[in-house]
């Protein structure tokens, strides 16, 4: 291994590692160091599909482009998919691994392992400098002795630490103090320093409180982040859907409700439509909450059998279907596409087995299957952008096959690649892909990123301004909206400058002298 590596380590979830590690990496670049991210194990059920076709976290994506490099399955060897709270589906390296409860899972980890030092170790011939994100806490004494993704990749990869902290949850104190104190004293020496992130207030009020925590830990606090509210940045799924949740609908825009299912996957399919100016998008979890919404939109689900059931118990496919009846548009993605069918079943138990009556809006029934579905794909829309029109782009995350009845399909798929598409489609074959009612307002697609594209995304909304008796508004709109994320990322890399001490760390990359310790030689 040639690379140095350096490691956001975190005092617990959801504290900001993945972002954190994103700013660095963009500043790293910006510095024209060749960078690279890595977090060995993740756990989400959101999914990136690689040029190759293979599957990796989301954040690591993200973190890829912050490094501008296209996004690779060794960035993120091993992706936990959860499809309940003790069961997930194992990707490792990009591709489906097997499935394993909680407890299962820990006895594999000596072989995972080896796997994740593979693609370190290609990672770190290729690249000058790594940036690692570890997962959960940094001092998760139960699972020491099974961990992947802090410790044992730290001391693999010879690197020092970065120990975030999130005061806005409260308990900042007992978060820093409480981990340095639970780690190895050999840990604790490859800690160059702390960082407390989404600050709020006034910064010279917390001027005692770095105070304490250098006193008492002897480390330096590296910088105090303040909460950067309208950054449009993917964030973890907590993050951005709690913020989402809270956005009230409004009749001078287009209001669309995305329902929060309990195993949602792929939320950032609609991080472009909540970024656009005359939209407001919120997640529901009530019924009663779809009220006033002018579009529904069911997301994917690692586990849609379960998903479809808990909606039905909720109350929503009274609500739901009130909506269409009143004119409403209905959309289902991925897993809510299968919802929408007159039939879902998973008879070899892919996910959580049975069968059972969807909503029956849409002519189609899905058959649960064992090959998992992973592709980048081109597809031209046949529903809402006819003739003319560019192809858009975007990626297959699917299990299942679903075939299609009287209802017509929403698009026309050309395959990139040799893959077991949704109706078993192969390399170079056209396939037709969803499934769109006679009204045009019902339809469901297995194509993530869709509303990704411009194009696509402006010509849907604008059908919808139309419906309200509104003026139609131009593609530059949606253009700038899928600029923005580049520049979002250089905004925040600004901010993270602005706000903490890079030195140690530009010190560590350049000449590994950081942190003095006979120990660490």
């Amino acid at each position: 291994m040639s690379a140095k590596a350096l490691a956001v380590l975190g005092t617990g979830s959801d504290v900001g590692k993945s972002i954190i590690a994103a700013g660095l990496c963009r500043l790293l670049v910006r510095a024209g160091i060749r960078v690279a991210p890595f977090k060995a194990q993740n756990m989400s059920n959101n999914s990136y599909v690689t040029r190759d076709g293979k599957e990796i976290g989301r954040a690591q994506a993200l973190q890829a482009q912050a490094c501008r490099l296209d996004p690779h399955t060794d960035m993120n060897p091993i992706l936990l998919k959860p499809e309940s709270d003790r069961r997930a589906q194992i990707v490792v390296q990009g591709t489906v691994w097997g499935k394993s409860d909680a407890r299962d899972y820990w006895t594999t980890t000596t072989e995972l392992a080896e796997r994740v030092k593979d693609s370190y170790e290609r990672l770190a011939q290729e690249f000058e400098v790594i940036v690692i994100e570890g997962a959960g806490s940094a001092a998760e004494m139960n699972l020491r002795d099974r961990d992947l993704a802090n410790w044992a990749v730290v001391e693999h990869a010879d690197a020092r630490v970065v120990l975030v902290a999130d005061i806005d949850r409260g308990g900042v104190f007992a978060q820093v103090v409480g981990t340095l104190d639970l780690i190895t004293v050999e840990e604790r020496a490859r800690v160059i320093g702390v960082i407390i992130n989404k600050f709020r207030g006034d910064r010279m009020l917390f001027d005692d409180g770095i105070w304490f925590l250098q006193s008492r830990t002897g480390l330096p606090v590296l910088g105090v982040v303040p909460m950067l509210q309208d950054l449009s940045i993917d964030q973890e799924d907590s993050v951005a859907v709690e913020r989402a949740s809270q956005m009230p609908f409004d009749p001078a825009h287009i209001n669309i409700a995305v329902v929060l299912l309990r195993r949602m996957s792929n939320f950032t399919d609609f991080k472009h439509v909540a970024w656009e100016a005359d939209v407001r998008l919120r997640y529901v979890e009530r019924p009663q909450d779809l009220a006033g919404a002018d579009v529904v939109i069911i997301p994917g689900s690692k586990n849609t059998l379960e998903d479809l059931c808990a909606l039905r118990q909720a109350g929503f496919e009274e609500v739901v279907r009130r909506h269409v009846g009143s004119g409403g548009e209905l959309i289902g993605i991925c897993g809510g596409f299968q919802m929408l069918g007159r039939r879902f079943s998973d008879p070899e138990a892919v996910e959580s087995g049975g069968e059972v009556e969807g909503f029956g809006l849409l002519d189609i029934s899905t058959v649960m299957m064992p090959v998992k579905t992973t592709s980048l794909i081109e597809a031209q829309p046949l529903h809402i952008l006819e003739g003319g029109f560019p192809p858009i782009q975007g990626y297959y995350i699917h299990m299942g096959v679903t075939h299609r009845g009287n209802d017509g399909p929403c698009f026309q798929v050309s395959c990139s690649q040799d893959f077991s598409g949704p109706s078993g489609g192969s390399l170079g074959e056209v396939l037709l892909d969803g499934a769109v009612n006679r009204t045009g307002l019902v339809w469901g697609t297995y194509i993530h990123g869709a509303f990704d594209q411009p194009n696509f995304r402006r010509a849907w909304l604008n059908r919808i301004r139309l419906r309200k008796g509104w003026e139609i508004l131009d593609l530059d709109a949606s253009e700038s909206v899928s600029r923005r994320l580049d520049g979002e990322l250089d905004r925040w890399a600004d901010h993270v400058a602005k706000h903490v001490d890079l030195e140690p760390l530009f010190r560590w990359v350049d000449h590994g002298n950081a942190v003095p310790d006979e120990r660490m030689q």
